[in-house]
């Protein structure tokens, strides 16, 4: 799959309109984790250098209306940093005030506007709001894959508008992840865990016939465990997803559910735990970690991997007592030789919480994105910038 990117266009004095994801942990006020702002930085350095005139635009988090809370403004003085110069901020994403900063910027100089989630316009795929985003530039540049799968404003109705490109960091996103599923190292092994189960399913079925082994944990083994006729207990489930799993061999051996679980009868740090096989679950209790003789299993599989792809954890990771599998799961994943790809921001943090994130080859900076694309989902954010390939 080949996107339109900047270098297809020269973008000497024109005025780019730079979509990309800056929406960051935080803690508080601060911002707490900003890999997302530096892997944006290779673009925009790029149209920096290149004399373009940038507007970037960003949403952060999900606020209700204005939130000073959720303001990009701090997320432009952190950008700043990195990249040495000057970032005028502009209170506004639309409007006369913006319109006047734009009509002012010369090559090489950077505005950033404020929240676009802060205009309910955006998540409706507004066709007024995305028309007037698109006027204050003469070229549009997604660099924000973690929003590819949105039908958003910013994201897919403003691409009708501008000539569309993509910039380095969704392209990169495009050629690792299409890779996999194309021509990957064997054997491969895809990992899926978290909380959200449905798109989990189709990658699943996606890649029977394409991976040496799919290991489940976290709810979308619960759902397997239940389709399965074994017993969950109180455990989640998120939704009834029978539909999608009619016609699905649960029994294929390249399928990898847990053999063992950590139950409590409460979601607490303090909850008292209990390894069970899976034929063992009472219905009082609920299942929050995959037990050891699983780890031990799914670690073995990556230790003869080539490549691995993992998303989301194997076990409720938010909390220390239920985060034993994951953390081990994960050390295995580090020490393998293989080729290492991870999506999701507990997937992301419970990495960066042993100190191993360093060690994975290929960072997504997309959960759900990765989810889609890896599902074969078309991606509004991504379909414009094919069809615009000359």
């Amino acid at each position: 799959m080949e996107l339109k990117t900047i270098k297809d266009v020269d973008v000497k004095g024109k005025r780019v309109f730079l979509r990309v994801d800056f929406n960051v942990s935080m803690n508080g006020d601060e911002i707490a984790d900003d890999f997302r702002i530096k892997a944006a930085l290779k673009t925009i350095d790029y149209l920096i250098d290149n004399d373009a005139k940038l507007v970037i635009a960003t949403h952060l988090g999900r606020p209700e209306g204005r939130d000073a809370h959720f303001s990009t403004k701090k997320l432009a003085m952190r950008l700043k940093e990195y990249i040495g110069r000057d970032i005028k901020f502009v209170p506004e994403c639309i409007g006369s005030y913006v319109r006047s900063a734009v009509d002012n910027l010369q090559p090489k100089e950077v505005i950033m506007l404020e929240n676009l989630r802060f205009y309910s316009e955006e998540e409706k795929n507004d066709e007024q709001f995305a028309s007037e985003l698109a006027s204050l530039a003469d070229i549009y540049v997604n660099d924000a894959f973690s929003v590819c799968h949105r039908t958003h404003a910013s994201v897919s109705a403003i691409t009708k508008h501008l000539p569309s490109y993509s910039g380095f960091l969704l392209d990169n996103e495009i050629s690792v992840l299409s890779s996999i599923y194309n021509h990957p190292d064997k054997p491969l092994v895809i990992a899926i865990g978290g909380a959200k189960a449905q798109t989990k399913v189709e990658v699943i079925k996606r890649f029977f016939d394409k991976a040496d082994h799919i290991l489940v944990g976290g709810v979308m083994a619960n759902v397997i465990l239940e389709a399965s006729g074994r017993s969950i207990g109180k455990s989640a489930i998120n939704g009834d997803i029978s539909k999608e799993l009619e016609g699905v061999d649960l029994s294929l051996p390249n399928l990898h559910i847990p053999v063992d679980v950590v139950i409590a009868k409460e979601v607490s740090e303090n909850a008292k735990t209990k390894v069970v096989g899976i034929g063992a679950v009472d219905e009082d209790s609920i299942i929050l970690d995959i037990g050891p003789e699983t780890v031990a299993l799914f670690s073995e599989i990556v230790k003869d991997a080539k490549t691995v792809v993992w998303n989301g954890p194997l076990g409720y990771s938010e909390i220390k007592t239920f985060a034993r599998g994951t953390d081990t799961f994960a050390k295995s994943l580090c020490k393998s030789n293989a080729y290492k790809i991870i999506g999701g921001g507990d997937s992301i943090t419970a990495l960066d919480k042993i100190g191993m994130l360093d060690n994975i080859d290929f960072v997504s900076t997309g959960g759900g994105a990765m989810l889609e694309f890896l599902a074969g989902n078309k991606m509004p954010g991504i379909e414009p910038l094919m069809a615009s390939k000359q």
